[in-house]
């Protein structure tokens, strides 16, 4: 019985069919669970293992929240005449479409508690809607290659410690992945099953096709798990992957926000580790419901309060930081502006800002964008299976996602927290963080020199090694933060100086190897010098 409601709460199936002709869709949320036949004690009926272990290596107790909704509010919702879609755990609620006239009786109901309307007059039929919003046209110029984009963030590194997402599910939040079934660059995804089509699924329109509609989400995706030998290689080739389509680039209504936060909470029940989104919402249709920049706050969009809420049940969120730098808007769009919500900015393959990234702060003062990827002319691969460039924030995204989902491999006992910090803490501007770029470029082996900071036995704020040396002498500070910057000094036992040079140190170049093998062999003097403090070594050539 169990193995049955778990199938029924976590697939969110529909309750009744679609009827269309209908005036709009709501959002109607209960006042309470009270009467709900599950219970925090057995959260196996609505929570698969692997999401209940994810909770459990991270220390997140089950609440009242995770609980589903009380099926009789359902019913009694249902009962009124209008059609009833998802239901939301997370916000407690349910999606039904119907006339205006019948939504008086539904507010009448003692059970519920409001009644919100997320898409008024709009008719999604499957196969029926049209690309616009997220049109993303090939460039000529493809630009770097992929191994500059890689590169650029440590991914080749990443790969070369055999780390390419094994053991990581991943969940894409796009507009479509039309072409991801077919291009020939997906067929070691594709005959690898690396997806579970039976727990991919589009939201908009209520069917199980996501290889349909837009190819947003394909280039999107290649960034990660495409594959062309010799030509083009994905950020985290042996990940699994959930697909979800939550966008609706026809039109821009709140019942998208609503959509991500249904594919959020499948994800979730089902064990997902990363979400990562490449959509921002900000401006809607009619505009009067459209958020303002005050309502950047990490608190008040829909999207935001899902996303903030996906993470506290264990996921790392990568959000795209939106296109808006050069607009009057200007900053992140939801769900970027999330306490702990990664959000990701836009730079070429030398590093350099794109003016279009979207800018910080969130308007409670909070330090946006996180961090930055390249966004500039990525190469990807098209619906077509063909290798061109696309540049935006959204393709900046999925490359921190397959860093991330690195890291996780490598260090499975961390929890999301400690990731997301790791993160932010050894990026290129991880001690002085700014609203252009956040803490900067992250970089697979920088966030693995911070984790491993604490487990290196060095005492001492340097170390020198080895002693006695031969040709080389590496230098290696316990804290970059603390040391960003020394003047090096060698000298002989007699004083005289033999070299003089500043070395600049952060978590991505932690040590600095100094060639000496010019030097006659004796005993030579160290001095390691950081603003008024000095520190000495010495040191025996052979």
């Amino acid at each position: 019985m169990a193995s049955t409601k778990l199938k029924l709460i976590v697939g969110l199936f529909l309750i009744s069919f679609f009827t269309w002709g209908q005036e709009g869709r709501y959002m109607v949320f209960f006042a309470d669970k009270i009467g709900t036949p599950y219970s925090i004690s057995s959260p196996e009926e609505f929570l698969t293992a692997k999401s209940i272990q994810r909770r459990t290596k991270q220390g997140i107790a089950i609440d009242n929240i995770d609980l589903p909704v009380n099926p009789a509010y359902v019913t009694g919702v249902k009962a009124t005449g209008v059609n009833v879609f998802y239901q939301t755990r997370w916000m407690n609620g349910v999606l039904v479409q119907g006339d205006e006239s019948l939504i008086t009786n539904i507010e009448a109901l003692s059970f519920v508690d409001r009644v919100e309307l997320v898409a008024p007059g709009v008719k999604l039929i499957p196969n029926g809607r049209y690309a616009s919003k997220l049109d993303m046209h090939d460039e000529e110029d493809l630009g770097s290659a992929t191994a500059a984009q890689l590169s650029l963030i440590g991914l080749d590194e990443m790969h070369s410690d055999n780390k390419r997402g094994e053991g990581i599910l991943i969940a894409v939040f796009d507009a479509g992945f039309l072409g991801v079934n077919t291009a020939s660059a997906f067929e070691d995804f594709r005959s690898n099953n690396q997806v579970d089509l039976s727990l991919s699924f589009d939201f908009v329109s209520n069917q199980s096709n996501v290889f349909q509609y837009h190819d947003h989400g394909t280039r999107v995706f290649s960034t990660m798990a495409a594959y062309q030998e010799g030509v083009f290689v994905g950020g985290t080739l042996n990940a699994n992957y959930q697909l979800y389509i939550t966008e609706d680039v026809a039109t821009e209504h709140r019942i998208e926000e609503y959509n991500w936060l249904f594919a959020a909470e499948r994800a979730d029940s089902l064990g997902v580790d990363i979400i990562t989104s490449s959509l921002g919402y900000n401006t809607f249709d009619p505009p009067s419901i459209s958020y303002t920049q005050a309502d950047m706050d990490g608190a008040t969009a829909v999207i935001t309060k899902a996303a903030q809420t996906a993470f506290e049940r264990g996921m790392v969120i990568v959000s795209s930081a939106g296109n808006d730098g050069a607009s009057a808007w200007g900053i992140i769009t939801a769900p970027s502006d999330g306490e702990d919500v990664l959000a990701i900015g836009n730079v070429n393959y030398l590093g350099t800002r794109s003016a279009g990234s979207s800018k910080g702060p969130t308007t409670d003062g909070r330090i946006k964008p996180d961090v930055m990827a390249m966004g500039t002319s990525t190469s990807v691969i098209n619906s077509s299976g063909n290798l061109t460039a696309s540049s935006g924030t959204s393709l900046a995204a999925p490359f921190v996602a397959s860093v991330v989902a690195g890291v996780w491999q490598k260090y499975p006992d961390l929890t999301n927290k400690e990731l997301i910090d790791a993160v932010r803490a050894s990026s290129s501007q991880g001690a002085n963080p700014d609203n252009l770029m956040g803490y900067g470029i992250p970089n697979f082996k920088a966030i693995v020199n911070y984790l491993e900071k604490n487990s290196i036995n060095q005492t001492d704020h340097f170390i020198a090694f080895p002693n006695p040396f031969i040709e080389t002498v590496t230098i290696r500070p316990s804290d970059p933060e603390l040391f960003p910057s020394v003047l090096l000094r060698m000298f002989t036992s007699t004083g005289q100086l033999k070299e003089e040079r500043v070395i600049d140190f952060d978590w991505l170049n932690r040590t600095y190897e100094a060639d000496y093998s010019a030097l006659a062999t004796g005993l030579y003097i160290l001095q390691l010098t950081y603003q008024d403090r000095s520190f000495n070594f010495k040191l025996v050539k052979e």
